[in-house]
């Protein structure tokens, strides 16, 4: 078994389903303490019984981090509970696809607050708790949308295009304190929280135009988390990874 992050510690906002869930799984298989954070306790203690079934460590962190001090206060309960702080994956969002006239307020100041804001809140808090010495690893989970955009999706575009400007400003502040700020992006994934979204006629047209054949699962980007937060990717910051088997930036 690879144990590559053995001894860490690790945040996972949004880990309730779905990509931060598989994620989660992962991370506490390869050694770390998943601090398992979502809205609701019914989200987060299934995650946190399965990790501890298998044999991995987990505590649930039922916050919302839509707001400063939901995230900040994830944060310092992670690092308190694991008494170290070495990972986190900004992975929570909460999405909606309108077009242009239909596009209310409520919708993107609720998009903002999870997506975007709670990313520069919880780099306030991290630079607080993660050891210059040891290190630490930030992972946002950004999307392909922020490279190539389809109609109706105006605020998610800009939110996760927006995350990757963070990524970059935040890897070269933080990179002498030793922290690693990286994204990744996935292109159209099968989720929950996807599924309104997905039709098998969309789905097979993503597939005809995607290089390797066929639509990414939680566990491809998972993966890529966890090797953007290990020591294989040391010496890796700034980067935007596109996990999205070749489709956006090809065309065939």
């Amino acid at each position: 078994m690879n144990q590559d992050l053995a001894g860490r510690v690790a945040l996972i906002t949004g880990a309730g389903a779905g990509i931060g869930r598989e994620t989660a799984f992962l991370m506490a298989a390869r050694g770390a303490l998943v601090c398992v954070n979502d809205l609701k306790e019914e989200f987060v203690t299934p995650v946190v019984d399965e990790i501890q079934s298998r044999g991995g460590k987990a505590f649930g962190i039922t916050l919302n981090v839509a707001s400063r001090e939901g995230i900040q206060e994830a944060i310092r309960r992670a690092h308190e509970h694991g008494k170290r702080f070495d990972i986190l994956v900004n992975n929570a969002a909460w999405v909606r696809y309108q077009s242009i006239p239909e596009i209310m307020p409520e919708t993107v100041d609720r998009m903002i607050d999870i997506g975007f804001k709670s990313v520069i809140w919880s780099l306030q808090e991290a630079v607080k708790v993660m050891d210059p010495e040891r290190g630490g690893s930030i992972v946002n989970v950004s999307s392909a949308a922020a490279w190539r955009s389809a109609g109706n999706s105006v605020v998610y575009s800009a939110i996760k295009s927006g995350i990757l400007g963070i990524t970059r400003a935040a890897a070269a502040e933080l990179g002498p304190r030793n922290i690693r700020v990286n994204a990744v992006c996935p292109s159209a994934v099968p989720t929950e929280g996807t599924v309104r979204n997905r039709n098998a006629e969309r789905d097979a047209n993503r597939i005809a135009r995607t290089p390797l054949g066929r639509l990414g699962t939680v566990e491809d980007i998972a993966r890529t988390i966890c090797f953007l937060a290990g020591d294989d990717a040391g010496f890796v910051t700034s980067q935007a990874l596109l996990v999205d088997g070749g489709v956006t930036l090809t065309n065939i």
